[in-house]
C-alpha cells in the first residue's frame, strides 16, 4: 500500500461476516445512527444545562447533569463504534446529527425548571425511539446491538426519573 492509498476515503459500507445478514446491517446502522444522533444532541443539551443552570437547585442539577453527560459521552463512542463494526460509516457532523435526531438543540437561557423539563422530555423521547430500534436488532438476530440499545433505554429512563424528581413539589 502506498502512502497515498492510506488516505483515500473508505467505502460507504464494508462486508462484515459476523452472522448478521448483510442486507440487514444497513437498517441496523440507520437505527444506530439515529440513536447516536439523539445521544449527541442530548449530550449537548445536558452539558448546556450543566454549564448554565442557576438558582437554588444549582448544586444538585449541576452535579446530576455532569454524571449524565459523562455517561452520554461514553455512549456516543460505543454507538459510533458499533456502526463501524457493522461495516458502515458513522455520522459525525452536526448537520448529520440534526437531520437524524428527533431531538432539537435549543438555547439554555431558561429557568432551572424549564431546563430540567427539557432534559426529561429528551430522555423520554430517546428511550421511546431506541425501544423501536431494539425490535429491529432482535429481528435481525443482532443480540449485541439489541443488548447495547436495551441498556441505553434503561439509562434514559433512569435519567428522566432522576430529573423528574427534581421537579416534584
Amino acid at each position: 500500500m502506498t502512502a497515498q492509498a492510506a488516505f483515500h476515503p473508505k467505502p460507504e459500507t464494508e462486508t462484515v461476516e459476523a452472522g448478521i445478514q448483510p442486507k440487514e446491517t444497513g437498517e441496523l446502522a440507520r437505527r444506530l445512527s439515529e440513536a447516536l444522533a439523539d445521544t449527541y444532541i442530548l449530550y449537548l443539551q445536558t452539558q448546556g444545562v450543566h454549564w448554565n443552570v442557576v438558582g437554588p437547585t444549582f448544586y444538585g442539577v449541576h452535579n446530576l447533569t455532569e454524571t449524565q453527560y459523562e455517561d452520554l459521552a461514553g455512549a456516543i463512542d460505543e454507538l459510533a463504534e458499533r456502526i463501524r463494526a457493522l461495516g458502515h460509516i458513522s455520522p459525525s457532523s452536526f448537520d448529520e446529527f440534526a437531520k437524524l435526531s428527533d431531538l432539537v438543540s435549543v438555547p439554555t437561557n431558561k429557568s432551572a425548571g424549564e431546563l430540567v423539563e427539557m432534559l426529561v422530555d429528551s430522555n423520554e423521547k430517546a428511550a421511546r425511539r431506541i425501544r423501536r430500534s431494539v425490535q429491529t436488532a432482535e429481528s435481525a438476530e443482532d443480540v449485541y446491538t439489541a443488548d447495547l440499545l436495551t441498556a441505553r433505554i434503561g439509562v434514559h429512563e433512569k435519567a428522566a426519573w432522576m430529573l423528574r424528581s427534581l421537579l416534584a413539589d
